[in-house]
């Protein structure tokens, strides 16, 4: 398989506010704008927004996201925190914290019920240490 791109597409009940969300708060361009459907792109990262009731999508699965959770890592959490939490004022339904499994993150809910996890890697503990695998 020649693989040419692989993207999350979330569904949504609006389209414009759902990316103007992830342009306004975290950065992303729009590579094709529709009513219906809006492609994005973070440097070489992808993400596409289609509303949920679009006739593309087959009519058994015409519904907004459930359990979906998307991770942007980053170089300095503290910052992205600072920059969307105090200076924008948006909410984390998780604090900014240090995990002992690797990661320094908070949690975002953002449009459609996504969860948008923005993480740091830093050091595991030693009780995490052997569940990461050598590359």
């Amino acid at each position: 398989m020649n693989t040419t791109s692989f993207y999350p597409v979330l569904m949504s009940r609006d389209v414009p506010a759902a990316a103007a969300f992830y342009r306004d708060h975290l950065g992303f361009d729009a590579t094709y704008v529709s009513s219906w459907y809006v492609s994005l792109r973070l440097d070489a990262f992808e993400l596409a927004i289609l509303a949920y009731d679009h006739e593309t999508v087959p009519e058994p699965r015409r519904a907004l996201p459930q359990g979906v959770i998307l991770n942007l890592e980053v170089e300095d959490v503290d910052e992205v925190h600072r920059r969307l939490v105090t200076e924008r004022g948006l909410r984390p339904v998780l604090s900014l914290r240090s995990e002992d499994f690797g990661q320094r993150h908070f949690i975002l809910e953002g449009p459609d019920n996504v969860l948008i996890d923005v993480i740091q890697p830093i050091e595991p503990t030693a009780e995490y240490a052997d569940a990461y695998l050598d590359e």
